[in-house]
């Protein structure tokens, strides 16, 4: 009866009439999501049997998972005030800092660097059911994504799986069916350059609600100037030992930016490859995460690390991700976490933030 109530809650909530007018989902999606995600599984099995471990289809190779506090700011405007961005309010937080690829490999390799938080003890109801008081946010250090649907998502991860991802871009011999728009995406990211994950700016690439606001992306920035220390990047595991010797001694912050989208016409929804304009809709700061010194280094601690599942559907209704790439993600990110946990026999569990760690 409780749930039921809830869920009549939650469907006359004014976000949920709202997801349902900004988005509009293509035929064939459903398809699609259920292609890719057999890819992935397939991948993530070959992946079991060759390493002996199942790993991330993406961003496998962690820097570290280290504690943080969320804190919003005191003083929001009313648009900006939803969901959980409530004036005051300090959130315990895990972020996993990590690389793109889904396997390891030198961080001197050209890759994508992500940045995931997941706040802790978040009251209210969720969208996905394995974890019932958290938040989680997904950025990269990139404005935009180079796959558009879920149509074309499904041609990148056969091209992927076949060891030839360049084909998704350039296929055949007709170059008006080329995808230069996201090659040029893809080099873009690929050739990023990073010293510590700590200095760098990071991004969502795919909208969210916020709450009765609208369309939103996040952004997290770096407080501070970086680091004038330089990392040996002859190390294999050179951003690790350079967030390391950061959090050894003294902290490090972001600010937590949100966009709010004002011209539909030239910031979509649907489409993750078109980059919102921040000078027609700028970022504007709505917490500061705080990252005190601390030690993160330890086997017990890079297990934890592994074990945990980011999903941008842990979310409350007021976040609710948005567009077909965040869709495909509900059902691939939910099965993968599953799939991956039950080959490694490591079952899934919530943190807390109540965590400790011998270092």
């Amino acid at each position: 009866m409780i749930r039921f109530l809830l869920a009549a809650a939650l469907l006359q909530a004014p976000w949920a009439f709202a997801a349902q007018s900004y988005e509009s989902v293509p035929p064939g999606e459903a398809e699609a999501t259920a292609e890719i995600t057999a890819l992935i599984k397939d991948t993530v099995a070959k992946d079991q049997k060759e390493t002996g471990s199942a790993h991330r289809d993406v961003h496998a190779k962690a820097h570290g998972c280290v504690r943080a506090q969320f804190r919003v700011n005191e003083k929001l405007p009313p648009e900006l005030r939803q969901g959980i961005f409530q004036e005051g309010r300090v959130y315990r937080s895990w972020i996993r800092y990590s690389n793109g690829a889904g396997r390891a490999a030198k961080d001197s390799k050209y890759d994508v660097r992500g940045m995931a938080i997941k706040l802790l003890g978040v009251p209210g109801p969720k969208l996905a059911g394995d974890e019932k008081a958290t938040q989680d946010f997904l950025l990269i250090n990139g404005q935009a994504f180079f796959v558009r649907d879920a149509a074309d998502y499904v041609e990148f991860s056969k091209a992927a799986a076949a060891g030839k991802p360049f084909s998704f871009f350039v296929h055949g011999f007709n170059p008006f069916r080329w995808r230069f728009h996201e090659l040029r995406i893809a080099f873009a990211l690929l050739r990023k350059k990073a010293e510590n994950p700590l200095d760098i700016r990071y991004w969502s690439l795919t909208p969210y609600l916020l709450g009765e606001a609208g369309p939103v992306k996040y952004s997290a920035r770096p407080c501070a100037a970086a680091s004038v220390e330089k990392p040996d990047k002859n190390k294999p595991d050179f951003l690790r030992e350079a967030m390391s010797a950061r959090l050894k001694n003294g902290g490090a912050c972001f600010e937590f930016l949100v966009q709010l989208r004002t011209d539909p016409s030239h910031e979509p929804v649907e489409d993750p490859t078109v980059r919102w304009n921040e000078k027609a809709s700028p970022f504007r700061p709505v917490a500061t995460i705080d990252i005190p010194a601390q030690r993160f280094e330890s086997p017990e601690q890079q297990k934890f690390c592994e074990d945990l599942s980011m999903n941008p559907w842990h979310a409350a209704p007021e976040h609710r991700p948005l567009g077909g790439i965040n869709r495909v993600r509900k059902v691939v990110y939910e099965t993968i976490s599953k799939f991956r946990h039950d080959l490694n026999g490591a079952p899934r569990s919530e943190p807390t933030g109540d965590e400790t760690f011998a270092q």
